[in-house]
């Protein structure tokens, strides 16, 4: 568990493997970086555009990105990664061999000594149906059954194909605009059912928000690191926006 003294760095939505090599560099920048940012690093899901861990084999074109991720937790950095609708299918690669606190849906955690409610947010505030169908879809237990029954080529040219175009059908800025007003509706209905929560945090929408209540507690969306390099720092006593130079 985090001290309430930390410094907890937050990224989402990086989407690697159907961004720019551009986009991939600067996230392993950030992620050499991440020790001077702050003491902990929470990733809130679409780290990566597709993962699938079977039981012998993991995504090749991640390795790169898994080597930085060790390398961080070498030096003592903790890591928590909450599953997003595009890689929530991690397991024992992550949690045994890297050492990552991995939760394939929501998760409440203590950060920097706040109570917090993190989920990457799909399946929550939907507005597109291609967005509620892959929400349904990644979650079904027959389609990791089937899918871990494919050649892992198959499997990944498959999901990567679908990924792809489900990206295409929700990039319209109208249903992006409601889903961010959804998503703020819905972490403020669950501060004031949950009493308990200092801290909503959630992701998916690619929109940066921060929404301070007046006795200190907050919601929080990072923003999509693709999106510029966005991400957000919490502490104890405040939550901020960063861009990563």
């Amino acid at each position: 568990m985090p001290p309430p003294t930390a410094r907890v760095v937050v990224v989402a939505d990086a989407h690697l493997g159907q961004v720019p090599p551009a986009v991939v560099a600067a996230f392993h920048r950030f992620l050499d970086a991440v020790p001077d940012l702050g003491d902990v690093l929470v990733i809130n899901g679409d780290l990566f555009d597709f993962w699938f861990e079977y039981r012998a084999v993991i995504p090749r074109r991640h390795f790169a990105t898994v080597a930085k991720l060790a390398a961080l937790r070498s030096r003592g950095i903790p890591i928590i990664f909450v599953g997003g609708n595009h890689d929530r299918w991690g397991g024992d690669f992550l949690i045994h061999d890297l050492g990552i606190e991995f939760h394939p849906g929501e998760a409440e955690l203590e950060l920097a000594g706040r109570h917090s409610f993190v989920a990457h947010g799909d399946g929550l505030t939907e507005q597109h149906w291609s967005a509620k169908l892959m929400h349904r879809v990644t979650r079904h237990p027959a389609t990791i059954r089937l899918f871990r029954a494919l050649h892992p080529d198959l499997g990944f040219w498959i999901a990567h194909q679908l990924s792809r175009k489900l990206a295409d059908n929700t990039r319209d800025k109208a249903v992006l605009d409601r889903a961010e007003r959804a998503q703020a509706r819905y972490a403020e209905q669950l501060l004031a059912r949950r009493p308990d929560l200092a801290l909503v945090i959630l992701a998916h929408t690619h929109r940066p928000a921060v929404a301070q209540l007046p006795d200190g507690r907050a919601y929080l969306n990072p923003g999509a690191f693709l999106d510029g390099g966005r991400y957000a720092v919490v502490t104890k006593s405040g939550v901020e926006l960063k861009t990563f130079q």
